[in-house]
C-alpha cells in the first residue's frame, strides 16, 4: 500500500484489493493433512542425538571436559547476550499485546477457542515449567537466603528474605513467558491465521520468502529447534528424575541417590509418558494437566495452612515490592557490576534459566500454540505471561517463605541434604508428613510424565513437516531419544561434581544457537503482522480517514460531512476554485454548511 501527499485533495490513497483486505485462512491447514516425514530433518536431529549419546556412554569424561570448556567460553563473551536478549523478549512481547496488533486473531475471524480458559491455563501451567517448580520451589529462596546474590548488601533476616524472593521472582514470573509467548505467538499466527504448516522454519516465510523457508535454511532451522527442545526436555527430565531419587531417599525407600537409581526412575517414568504420548493431547495430557492442577492445589493450600500463614501472606506484597524495586539491578547483572563470583553466580542461576527458558521455546511454544487457536493475541500475551506468572508469586511465596522461615528459626534445612532433598526435608516438620511426600513424588512424576509426552508429540511434529498428530512410531522414538539425552546429562558433571553440573552446563550450550533463531523469528512475526489483513484493513482505515479530513478541512473549512464512494470518484473542486461560479454554495457540505445542491444562490 503506497500513501500519496495527504495534503494534496486532489490526490487519493492508492487503492488496496479487496482480496487483501478481507482474507481469511484457508479452510484445510496443512497441519491437518496426514502426517509425512521431513527425512532431511529427521536424519539430520536423530544423527547428532545419537553422535551425544554415544560420546557421553563411550566417555562421559570427555564430553563433560569439553562442555565445561565451551561454558567457560560462551559465559566469558556472551553471558551478556543471554541477558540482555532476555529483556528484548519481553518488551517484544508485551508491547504486541498493548500495540494495534493485540486484535488479531490466531484463527479465522470470529472462530471460538479451542479450550476452555481453565484447561486452558492448566495444560499451559503444566507443560510450562511444572518440573521446575516442583525441583526450586523450596531450593532457590533458601539458596538464596543462606548466601545472598553477588553485588547484594546482605543485611538482616528480613532483607535477605525479601532479596531472595526477588531474585526467585526474577527467574520465575515475567521473562520465563515472555520468552515462550514470543515462539508459541509466532507459532500459533503462522499456523491458525495462515493456514501454513506448524514448523518453525514456516514462521519464517515473512522474513526469507517460501522457498527459502522450505530449503536448506528452513530445515536447519527445524534442526536447531528440535535440538533445542530435546536438550532443554531432557534437562527437565533429568532434574524430575533427580527429585524423585531424592524423595525415595527422604522416604527411607532408597540408601542414597545413585546413578542406577536414576536410570531406572527414568526408564520407568519413560514407559508412563510414552503412553500417555500415543494417547494424544486431548485425551492424555489434558487428562493429567488438569488432575496436576489439583493436586497441586491441595498442596499448596495444605502448606500455607499449616505453615507459617501468616508469614507468607506479608510475604507476598513484600517479594512483589522487592521485585519491583530491584528490578532493573536484577535484569542489568553481568560481570561487569565486579562483585566476586558473578560469572559463576550467572551461570547457575539467571543465565542457566534463560538458556532453560530458551531452549525450551520450540517445545513449550509449539505446545501453547495447539492449544490457543481461536484466541487474541492479546488473550495469548495475557493468558501466558501473567497468569502463570501471579501462579508462581503465590508457588513461590508458600514454598519458598515456608523454607526461609524454618532457616530464620534455627533449622538448618539448607544443609541437611542435597538441593532436590529440600522439599522433603521441609515437609518432615509438617503433619502427615510422609503421606505429603508420597503427594510430592507422585506430583513431580506426573509434571514429568506431562512434559515428555508434550515434548516428544512436538519433536514428531517437526519432523513430520507440522502434522498435528504424528505418527505413534515417531513419537515413541523421539521419547525414547529424550530419556538417553538426559541419562547422559546426568553422567555429564563438570569435572565429576554433580548431576546438576551437567544439565545446566549441556542445557546453556544447546540454547546458543536457539537464541539467534528466536531473535530472527521477532523480526519475522512482526513482519507478517504488518501484512496481516485486520493490521492492514486498520491502517487502510486512519490513512483514509486523515485524507477525508484533510481535504474536507481544506475544501469547506469546518462545514463538511464524510462519506463513502467508489474510488476513482470526482473530488470536489476546492473552494474557490474556477469550476464553481461565484457565489455558489458547495454541495454535500453536511451541518454547517451554506447550502445544498440546487439551492439558489446567496445575494
Amino acid at each position: 500500500m503506497v500513501r500519496k501527499n495527504l495534503g494534496s485533495p486532489e490526490q487519493a490513497v492508492e487503492p488496496v484489493e479487496n482480496r487483501e483486505l478481507l482474507w481469511e485462512p484457508p479452510p484445510v491447514l496443512e497441519a491437518e493433512r496426514a502426517p509425512r516425514t521431513d527425512w532431511a530433518v529427521f536424519a539430520a536431529a536423530a544423527t547428532l542425538t545419537l553422535a551425544f549419546v554415544v560420546w557421553g556412554a563411550v566417555s562421559d569424561e570427555s564430553l563433560a571436559s569439553v562442555a565445561g570448556s565451551l561454558l567457560s567460553g560462551l559465559m566469558r563473551y556472551g553471558g551478556w547476550v543471554f541477558v540482555l536478549t532476555a529483556s528484548v523478549f519481553v518488551v517484544f512481547a508485551l508491547w504486541l499485546a498493548l500495540s494495534r496488533y493485540g486484535r488479531i486473531p490466531l484463527g479465522r475471524e470470529g472462530e471460538a477457542p479451542r479450550y476452555t480458559t481453565v484447561s486452558w491455563i492448566a495444560m499451559m501451567f503444566a507443560t510450562g515449567m511444572g518440573i521446575g517448580l516442583m525441583f526450586y520451589g523450596v531450593a532457590e529462596p533458601l539458596a538464596h537466603y543462606v548466601t545472598p546474590p553477588p553485588g547484594t548488601a546482605g543485611g538482616d533476616d528480613a532483607q535477605r528474605a525479601l532479596t531472595a524472593m526477588a531474585t526467585t521472582l526474577f527467574h520465575w514470573t515475567l521473562y520465563p513467558w515472555a520468552i515462550y509467548a514470543v515462539v508459541g505467538l509466532a507459532i500459533a499466527y503462522t499456523t491458525f491465521r495462515r493456514g501454513r504448516s506448524q514448523l518453525i522454519s514456516a514462521a519464517f516465510i515473512p522474513l526469507i520468502g517460501e522457498k527459502a523457508a522450505n530449503g536448506p535454511i528452513g530445515k536447519t532451522i527445524d534442526v536447531i529447534a528440535v535440538l533445542a527442545t530435546l536438550f532443554g526436555s531432557a534437562c527437565s527430565l533429568g532434574l524430575g528424575a533427580l527429585q524423585i531419587g531424592g524423595g525415595l531417599q527422604s522416604l527411607g525407600w532408597a540408601e542414597e541417590t545413585t546413578i542406577g537409581l536414576l536410570l531406572l526412575v527414568i526408564a520407568v517414568i519413560m514407559a508412563c509418558y510414552l503412553v500417555s504420548a500415543v494417547s494424544g493431547i486431548a485425551r492424555g495430557i489434558k487428562w493429567l494437566s488438569n488432575t496436576n492442577m489439583v493436586m497441586a492445589v491441595v498442596l499448596l493450600v495444605f502448606v500455607l495452612v499449616t505453615g507459617p500463614t501468616v508469614y507468607i501472606l506479608n510475604l507476598i506484597p513484600s517479594s512483589v515490592a522487592a521485585y519491583f524495586q530491584d528490578f532493573f539491578q536484577l535484569a542489568g547483572r553481568t560481570e561487569a557490576t565486579g562483585a566476586s563470583g558473578t560469572g559463576e553466580w550467572l551461570s547457575t542461576w539467571t543465565v542457566f534459566y534463560w538458556a532453560w527458558w530458551i531452549s525450551w521455546t520450540p517445545f513449550v511454544g509449539l505446545f501453547i500454540a495447539k492449544i490457543s487457536r481461536g484466541r487474541t493475541i492479546r488473550e495469548f500475551v495475557t493468558g501466558v505471561i501473567l497468569v502463570p506468572s501471579v501462579v508462581s508469586l503465590v508457588w513461590f511465596s508458600v514454598f519458598g517463605g515456608t523454607a526461609i522461615s524454618l532457616q530464620a528459626s534455627g533449622v538448618d534445612l539448607a544443609g541437611t541434604g542435597e538441593i532436590e532433598e529440600q522439599f522433603y526435608g521441609m515437609l518432615q516438620y509438617f503433619p502427615w508428613s510422609t503421606a505429603v511426600s508420597v503427594l510430592v513424588a507422585l506430583l513431580v512424576a506426573i509434571f514429568f510424565i506431562t512434559g515428555a509426552d508434550s515434548a516428544s508429540i512436538v519433536m514428531g511434529t517437526l519432523t513430520q513437516r507440522g502434522a498435528d498428530q504424528p505418527r505413534v512410531p515417531m513419537t515413541v522414538l523421539w521419547g525414547l531419544l529424550i530419556a538417553a539425552v538426559a541419562a547422559i546429562m546426568l553422567l555429564v558433571g563438570e569435572g565429576g561434581s554433580t548431576a546438576i553440573d551437567g544439565l545446566q552446563n549441556i542445557t546453556i550450550l544447546g540454547a546458543a544457537p536457539w537464541l539467534v533463531v528466536m531473535v530472527m523469528l521477532c523480526v519475522a512475526l512482526l513482519k507478517g503482522l504488518r501484512r496481516d489483513p485486520a493490521a492492514m484493513r486498520a491502517r487502510r482505515a486512519r490513512e483514509l480517514v486523515h485524507e477525508a479530513v484533510v481535504t474536507g478541512a481544506r475544501t469547506y473549512e469546518e462545514g463538511f460531512r464524510l462519506s463513502v464512494a467508489p474510488a476513482g470518484s470526482e473530488v470536489p473542486p476546492p473552494r474557490g476554485s474556477s469550476t464553481r461560479s461565484r457565489g455558489e454554495a458547495p454541495h454535500d457540505a453536511g451541518a454547517g454548511g451554506s447550502g445544498q445542491r440546487g439551492d439558489p444562490p446567496r445575494t
